[in-house]
């Protein structure tokens, strides 16, 4: 692989967002411009990546050429707010992210609220999306304030929760401790014939020491108490959905996807679950656009002895070994067990903070910092290159 700056190579730069700092494509684009100063002749593909959480509408809208829609739904809280979804390049697939209506970046830490936050807004989205002409959905379950175990989208799409005297339910998770049954004669058409792809990495039961209200429960801010009266609701609502659809849930791998959600979708439609990384590589025709490709660069906030569960540089590099390419990783921080990404077709990993920094000053600088890391970067891998 000839460089220098007349070189005509092709890098594929691919990171995943900067948490709390840059989106997926502002990082790939700053990757872009530190590495094009020293490789000011090289071709530089631009291929952001999500996982399904925050960021997967704007990433698969951007590379598949298209288009965002931004429309009034409400938020964990029941507000109004205006949320985006978008469109993909064929025009067909609405792409929706939890996160946009119900997300945990709705809500200040004050405002948490785990017993009577509402998924709603997805359910608003999910009708705005289809009477927009959706013949497909893809829902990224990510980042979700939530654990109603989707009943507030199911009631934005025409379910009914009624509580042991048959009056309605009033909204969030705890509420359903009471669900005395479910009315689905309102239920869209729609929902139970359109394809639908979940993105999501969690493989986490409904229910019990594994399931949505304990494992995420508590980063939503429900307590020890309040997250086993979230399990029992929880096990209410698969036991009586269960006897309406035929469909056991409660151990089901993803059904504790996004506080439930995950449940939603595999109790009343035909959803298929993939992967958040693999669905965005998938969409958007990565191995098309990293031929003949001599590297790829990808990255993320935190690199650490999780990556490997599946985070987005991991996905990114499986995809580059069947290739046969490198793969290079810039982080903001490295922390224990990093070296395990070693192992997994990545071949360096180089943090980008130069120097002792406050966490503050790091993420308001986030920006400068990659840029110059991806320099460096590409300094270094001339020593080499060029000889």
């Amino acid at each position: 692989m000839a460089a220098g700056p007349g070189c005509q190579m092709k890098i594929l730069i691919a990171p995943d967002s900067f948490k709390g700092s840059l989106s997926a494509l502002r990082a790939a684009e700053t990757i872009r411009r530190g590495l094009s100063r020293v490789w000011p002749g090289a071709e530089f593909v631009i291929f952001p990546i999500a996982d399904g959480g925050e960021g997967t509408v704007e990433t698969l809208v951007s590379l598949t050429g298209g288009r965002l829609v931004t429309q009034e739904a409400q938020d964990p809280l029941g507000r109004p707010v205006m949320a985006g979804f978008g469109f993909l390049g064929d025009g067909e697939t609405a792409v929706l992210e939890v996160a946009s209506t119900c997300g945990l970046t709705r809500l200040s830490a004050s405002e948490l609220d785990p017993a009577g936050a509402s998924s709603f807004g997805l359910g608003q989205q999910i009708r705005q999306a289809l009477a927009l002409g959706a013949k497909k959905l893809l829902v990224g379950l990510g980042g979700s304030a939530t654990n109603d175990g989707g009943a507030g989208m199911l009631s934005a799409l025409g379910l009914r929760f009624l509580d042991r005297r048959g009056r309605p339910l009033p909204p969030g998770g705890l509420a359903l401790a009471d669900l005395g049954g479910i009315d689905a004669q309102g239920l869209i058409a729609e929902l139970s014939d359109i394809p639908i792809t979940i993105a999501s990495d969690v493989q986490n039961p409904l229910v019990g020491p594994d399931g949505a209200s304990a494992v995420f429960g508590p980063q939503k801010g429900a307590g020890p108490d309040l997250i086993l009266r979230l399990d029992r609701a929880l096990a209410r609502l698969a036991e009586v959905a269960r006897d309406l659809t035929g469909r056991d849930v409660f151990q089901c791998p993803g059904a504790g996807a996004a506080g439930g959600l995950g449940a939603a979708f595999k109790l009343f439609t035909q959803a298929r679950f993939s992967p958040g990384v693999e669905v965005v590589l998938g969409e958007g025709r990565f191995r098309e656009k990293a031929a003949g490709a001599s590297l790829i660069i990808t990255g993320e906030g935190r690199s650490d002895g999780q990556t490997v569960w599946g985070k987005a540089p991991v996905g990114v590099a499986a995809l580059g070994r069947e290739l046969g390419l490198p793969t290079v990783c810039l982080s903001a921080s490295l922390g224990p067990g990093y070296q395990k990404m070693y192992d997994k077709n990545i071949q360096a990993i180089m943090g980008m903070i130069p120097g002792p920094m406050a966490l503050a000053e790091a993420m308001e600088q986030a920006e400068p910092l990659l840029e110059e890391a991806a320099e460096r970067l590409a300094r270094l891998l001339d020593l080499n290159l060029t000889r």
